[in-house]
């Protein structure tokens, strides 16, 4: 005990001693958890990409009503982009297809009219995100395909 005290400037075990080295200790805790509190209050995880990554994975099919509008948009995200790369890689497409073919390319509408159904994103991230021109657009192209021609 006299080490574990000594190494906080604290001379003697007495009641005193340990008394103070409790204060300090406890000072110790609120500011360390201070600082926890305001890295949560600028953001929803604390922890490296990697494991920022792992929960968004985990909590994709899992985001519900209790959640807050930036978790969900960014659990959206993530399921939009793993079923874009998904179908990309179904057509044989790389990434820089999309700015490589027509903005009204039926593959592209078709990947839209996916996105659309399946998640979250609005017409305007769809449209950024297929290289597809404004979300207006995309909107109509969306409803001028015949309804024979769209998928179930």
């Amino acid at each position: 005990m006299d080490r574990v005290l000594g190494e906080k400037g604290i001379p003697k075990d007495s009641e005193a001693g340990r008394e103070q080295f409790s204060k300090r200790m406890e000072s110790r805790r609120a500011e360390e958890s201070a600082a926890d509190d305001e890295q949560l209050r600028k953001d929803w995880v604390l922890g490296t990409d990697q494991f920022r990554q792992e929960l968004l994975a985990a909590a994709t099919e899992r985001i519900g009503p209790n959640h807050f509008g930036e978790q969900r948009q960014e659990t959206a995200e993530q399921k939009a982009e793993q079923l874009l790369k998904a179908e990309l890689a179904k057509v044989g497409w790389k990434e820089e297809s999309l700015s490589m073919v027509a903005k009204s390319h039926p593959v592209k509408v078709q990947l839209a009219r996916r996105l659309r159904k399946e998640t979250t994103m609005s017409l305007k991230w769809i449209a950024a995100r297929l290289q597809m021109g404004s979300w207006t657009y995309v909107s109509n192209l969306l409803h001028a395909m015949p309804s024979t021609q769209r998928p179930n």
